[in-house]
C-alpha cells in the first residue's frame, strides 16, 4: 500500500526541510553555536574540551588546518596577529574562500536554487598542492 503523503504542520515541516535554503541555514546556526562555545573555551590552554585534530594525534605532524580552531578563537577576540601566527594560509586564503562558498551557498538556496560549486581538475590540484606545501612547510620549518 502507498504511503499517505503528510497532511498540516508536518506537510509543511517536511517542505522546510526540503527548502534549498534549509541546509545553509542549518549550517549557520551550527556555526553560530560552535562559535558561542568556543568564545568561551580558550583553545591556548591545557585541559579545555575540544576535538582534537586526528591526523595530528595519530602522526604528530601539522596538517594544513592545525591551529584552525586556534585561529577561530582569536579572530573571535579580535586578535588577528595571533590567528595570522596560529593558521596563516587559513586564515588569508581558507576563510574567504569558505566564507564566499557558504555565502554563495546561502543566496542561492535563498533563491529556491540549489547550488554545488564546480572546481574542476586544475582548481583541485591547486588545492591539494597547496594543502601538500602548506604541510611540508609547516612541519620542516617548525
Amino acid at each position: 500500500m502507498a504511503e499517505k503523503p503528510p497532511r498540516g504542520a508536518r506537510a509543511g515541516l517536511a517542505r522546510a526541510v526540503r527548502h534549498p535554503a534549509a541546509a545553509p541555514l542549518g549550517a549557520l546556526a551550527a556555526g553560530a553555536a560552535g562559535a558561542a562555545y568556543l568564545w568561551g573555551t580558550d583553545p591556548h590552554r591545557p585541559g579545555q574540551w575540544l576535538p582534537r585534530c586526528p591526523f595530528h594525534w595519530a602522526t604528530g605532524l601539522l596538517c594544513p588546518a592545525c591551529g584552525g580552531t586556534r585561529m577561530a578563537y582569536d579572530l573571535l577576540h579580535g586578535d588577528l596577529g595571533a590567528a595570522f601566527h596560529d593558521n596563516a594560509l587559513l586564515l588569508l586564503l581558507g576563510l574567504p574562500a569558505a566564507t564566499y562558498l557558504c555565502g554563495r551557498w546561502l543566496a542561492e538556496g535563498l533563491r529556491g536554487r540549489r547550488y554545488r560549486p564546480r572546481l574542476g581538475r586544475g582548481g583541485t590540484a591547486a588545492v591539494l598542492g597547496t594543502a601538500v606545501a602548506w604541510t611540508l612547510v609547516r612541519n620542516i620549518t617548525g
